[in-house]
C-alpha cells in the first residue's frame, strides 16, 4: 500500500469507496448516514487540486481502497473526510492515511490534526482515541470547529452524538500528543 495524491479520473473511485464505507452504519442503526451521498466531483477535485486529497492505494493496479481529504482550520489541518473500503478495513489504511496527513500538517507548520466524528461508533471516536486524539470541550473549540459543527447540524447529524477531536502533530520523529490548542 502507499498513500499518494489522487488522480483527477480516481474522483468518481474515492465517491464509490464512500458509499461502501457507509454501509456498515445501516447496520447500527444510522441508515441515513449509510445511504448519505459522498462528496461531489466538484468538491472532490478542489480538495485535489488544493494538494488535500489523498489516496491510500493497493495492489498491483496501484487502486485506491481509501482516502482522506482536509483543509487548514484555525492553525490545524482538519480532516474533512476518511474512508476507506470494506474489503480494505483493518489493514492499517486509515491509519496511515491520517499519518501522511499529519506529516502533511507538519510540513504546512500547523500544530495539530482535528476532525468531527460521531462518539458512539466504534470505527469513529473510540478508533480516533486509540490513535491518540482526544475529544475536545465545548471550551476548546475553534471558531472554525464552532463553524463546521453548526453546518454538520444543519446537515441533520446531531440526530445522533458527536464530538470534535485533535491530536497534536509531533515534530519530526516525535510523536503525536494530545495537547490542548494554546
Amino acid at each position: 500500500m502507499r498513500i499518494r495524491p489522487a488522480a483527477p479520473g480516481e474522483l468518481p473511485a474515492l465517491q464509490d469507496i464512500e458509499r461502501a464505507a457507509g454501509a456498515p452504519f445501516r447496520g447500527i442503526g444510522l441508515p441515513d448516514i449509510a445511504d448519505d451521498e459522498p462528496p461531489a466531483l466538484k468538491t472532490l477535485e478542489r480538495y485535489r487540486r488544493a494538494g488535500r486529497c489523498w489516496v491510500a492505494a493497493d495492489g498491483p493496479d496501484d487502486r485506491p481502497v481509501g482516502y482522506l481529504i482536509a483543509e487548514p482550520v484555525d492553525g490545524a489541518l482538519h480532516v474533512e473526510q476518511v474512508s476507506v473500503h470494506p474489503r480494505s478495513a483493518r489493514r492499517g489504511v486509515g491509519r496511515a492515511l491520517l499519518a501522511h496527513a499529519a506529516h502533511h500538517a507538519r510540513e504546512e507548520g500547523l500544530a495539530a490534526l482535528t476532525l468531527t466524528t460521531f462518539a458512539d461508533v466504534p470505527w469513529n471516536a473510540p478508533y480516533y482515541a486509540r490513535l491518540g486524539f482526544r475529544t475536545l470541550t465545548e471550551a476548546e473549540l475553534t471558531p472554525g470547529l464552532r463553524g463546521i459543527r453548526a453546518e454538520e447540524a444543519a446537515h441533520g447529524l446531531d440526530r445522533w452524538p458527536r464530538v470534535c477531536m485533535r491530536v497534536g502533530v509531533p515534530p519530526a520523529g516525535g510523536t503525536p500528543t494530545t495537547r490542548p490548542p494554546k
